[in-house]
């Protein structure tokens, strides 16, 4: 058998992002396969070919058991048993997940605590004020390790004077610089609320009078882009694209060189190149060689790097291209808090050329000082005397460590000279309370806060070999388990599901895109598959495909594939023409580094249920289903959002004897968005 030829996956690969564009006039020498190529090869016949090979899956029922799929899995993927550490720390550290019976493929970013962290936190409040015997998980999520404040300042002048902020600020950005392996004396950070208010900070301050283009490459549509776009459009930008060759959804090279190569007359900055090194819908990895040919030919360059893996910052490509701003994003906790903040990183170099803007989006990490309104005001005196004067003295060991260092000083001199200080017991209590934070917040001799992230402490102790292997072996054995599953009584063997992008690819991202089509072909819509999802304690997201581009012989599947979605009537008052961007909408998931194959295989499983050409109406007689159908008159009407009823009759029917306007109104009055090309 096929399956026994191909032996198993030993790591030999290279990281995967360490990518480099071959020279266009470059000819093949005849002589074998290097061994990375070789080993690439290897990974994905294996992958194709170890689990269950030439078998097909027409029933939700037939499929292996989680045992035996994981006995498999160990025998194409031998390496996965040395991220055992992974098992451990997730155990330890984030055993919420086990308890909840959840799984989270739905977090795109890098976290920062763990969730045994928070709840040592929260441990640490609770019993002075209340009686309770542990804190619940709603709870953990309500005590923050810091709030953030906005600024009203520019973006230029908090680079210049803002210096390194509070403590609790400059050790967090400390720790960041460090886990992203970026210098200090070569780079500037600064807090935002989020992505999207980082990528507006530089559309806002970038200098497009003078350096007129815009150009990105996204697969797909987001939100922080379209901001971007929208503010830079308004100061004069030429936006350009890049587009995405159907069916692989490669980078269309030819025409992407062309846009970034100037001619050799021109000698100024061509404009701001906006580039992310992985896709964070199709797990497409792209290039490193396209900043260096940007930089080579006078374009700044804005690295996204929010869909990278916890330690792909350290891969050797970044160490040699060294972009002018970098965008990264941070969640607190996994599966448990999404809440967090953005970081913009700017080039020092560069920074003088930025102009004076007016905008928010900058924001100060601040100690938890909502953390007495998030606490029960029920209680005696005492009992919210203790919490005030516990968050006062939370506010002291954030804010003011050097000051409470020295005080503590001053105290213990003092205490040596034989000047007792008053005994009270409350204080005693508060100071005992806070010492049971040593594991998260700690005081330096010298007055610094050393804070401790402790999932960022994780992800530096396992290193990126290890993370990246065991992300790459779940992401492949995942896509290779959909592929196998087919409807039944059809002898075309028609698939259930249709994959985006790259396929069972060895330097892939870990992230993907799917859409689920019924017996007769036609698509499960992605919001409703994400609803159903939701039932099953599984979190997915979903996503629009955009900038895409068939080649003629593709035309046909164009016109099958492609959707129109077009934006709110608010927004498209704000523009000069209603623009309508086509696309496909898809169904998102992103792989964690505390991922297993449990997670995965629970996905296969409640996908595999698709299968069933019931199970849509046996599962959805409280959702509304949105039905889509083409009119007379060449306008595709369709729901993009449920309506208020919690029946099967809430399902829309469009009638092909309908105005337009009426059918606008009709869902106006559901009040529903509608979309239409």
């Amino acid at each position: 058998m096929e399956a026994e030829k191909v032996t198993g996956i030993h790591g030999c690969c290279p990281n995967p992002l360490l990518i480099l564009l071959e020279p266009q006039n470059h000819q093949p020498l005849p002589k074998p396969k290097s061994t990375t190529a070789a080993c690439r090869h290897t990974f994905a016949a294996t992958t194709t070919s170890s689990f269950f090979p030439n078998t097909h899956f027409t029933n939700h029922e037939s499929l292996p058991s989680y045992q035996e799929s994981f006995d498999q899995f160990l025998k194409a993927y031998p390496k996965y048993s040395e991220s055992r550490q992974v098992d451990k720390i997730r155990n330890q550290e984030y055993y919420h997940l086990s308890v909840s019976n959840h799984v989270c493929l739905d977090y795109i970013g890098i976290g920062l605590f763990s969730y045994s962290q928070v709840q040592s936190q929260v441990s640490a409040v609770v019993p002075l004020t209340s009686s309770s015997s542990s804190p619940s998980s709603h709870e953990c999520s309500e005590y923050p390790f810091f709030d953030i404040s906005c600024k009203s300042v520019d973006l230029k002048s908090e680079l210049l004077h803002g210096g390194d902020g509070s403590q609790l600020e400059s050790c967090i950005k400390k720790k960041i610089m460090n886990f992203l392996n970026m210098s200090t004396n070569e780079y500037s950070m600064v807090f935002t609320a989020n992505r999207s208010s980082a990528f507006k900070l530089i559309a806002e301050s970038y200098p497009f009078k003078t350096s007129r283009k815009l150009l990105t490459v996204y697969d797909h549509e987001s939100e922080a882009l379209e901001t971007m776009v929208n503010t830079s459009e308004k100061r004069g930008a030429n936006i350009m694209s890049a587009e995405f060759k159907w069916p692989r959804l490669r980078i269309n090279s030819a025409k992407l060189r062309k846009l970034i190569i100037r001619k050799k007359k021109q000698k100024k900055s061509r404009g701001l190149f906006v580039f992310p090194l992985q896709s964070r819908v199709t797990g497409a990895s792209y290039s490193y060689q396209w900043m260096s040919l940007a930089q080579e030919n006078g374009w700044h360059v804005l690295l996204d790097a929010c869909a990278l893996g916890p330690k792909d910052m350290n891969s050797f490509g970044l160490s040699l291209i060294h972009p002018d701003f970098l965008i990264c994003s941070f969640y607190k906790v996994f599966g448990e808090n999404p809440t967090g903040f953005g970081c913009l990183l700017v080039k020092k170099s560069v920074v003088s050329m930025l102009e004076a803007s007016v905008s928010t989006g900058i924001v100060s990490l601040v100690p938890p000082t909502q953390l007495l309104n998030s606490l029960d005001s029920s209680g005696s005196g005492t009992e919210l005397e203790q919490k005030t004067n516990f968050v006062t003295k939370l506010d002291e060991l954030h804010i003011s460590g050097s000051n409470s260092a020295h005080n503590s000083a001053k105290s213990t001199h003092n205490n040596k000279s034989g000047k007792d200080a008053p005994k009270d017991k409350s204080k005693e209590e508060l100071d005992q309370s806070i010492s049971t934070l040593g594991d998260n917040t700690k005081l330096e001799e010298k007055g610094s806060i050393e804070i401790q992230c402790r999932c960022l402490d994780h992800v530096d102790s396992l290193g990126l070999m290890q993370i990246g292997n065991r992300r790459r072996y779940l992401v492949n054995w995942l896509i290779s388990a959909l592929l196998k599953l087919k409807h039944p009584n059809r002898l075309d063997h028609f698939p259930l599901v249709k994959i985006y992008g790259p396929k069972i690819k060895f330097d892939r991202g870990t992230a993907m895109a799917f859409n689920l089509f019924d017996w007769k072909g036609e698509r499960v819509e992605p919001l409703l598959i994400q609803k159903l999802a939701d039932r099953n304690n599984i979190s997915l997201s979903h996503g629009f495909l955009s900038h895409l581009w068939f080649p003629d012989k593709y035309e046909a599947e164009k016109q099958r594939t492609i959707e129109g979605k077009k934006c709110d009537e608010k927004d498209a008052q704000n523009k000069k023409s209603k623009k309508t961007d086509f696309g496909i909408s898809v169904v998102t998931i992103a792989l964690s580094f505390l991922a297993n194959l449990e997670d995965v295989y629970r996905l296969w499983t409640f996908i595999a249920q698709f299968l069933d050409a019931d199970f849509v109406e046996k599962n959805g007689g409280d959702t509304a289903l949105c039905i889509r159908k083409r009119l007379k008159f060449n306008i595709a009407v369709f729901c993009q959002q449920f309506c208020c009823c919690k029946r099967l009759s809430s399902v829309i029917l469009l009638s092909c004897q309908c105005k337009r306007k009426q059918i606008l109104d009709f869902f106006s009055r559901k009040c529903m968005r509608v979309q239409t090309f």
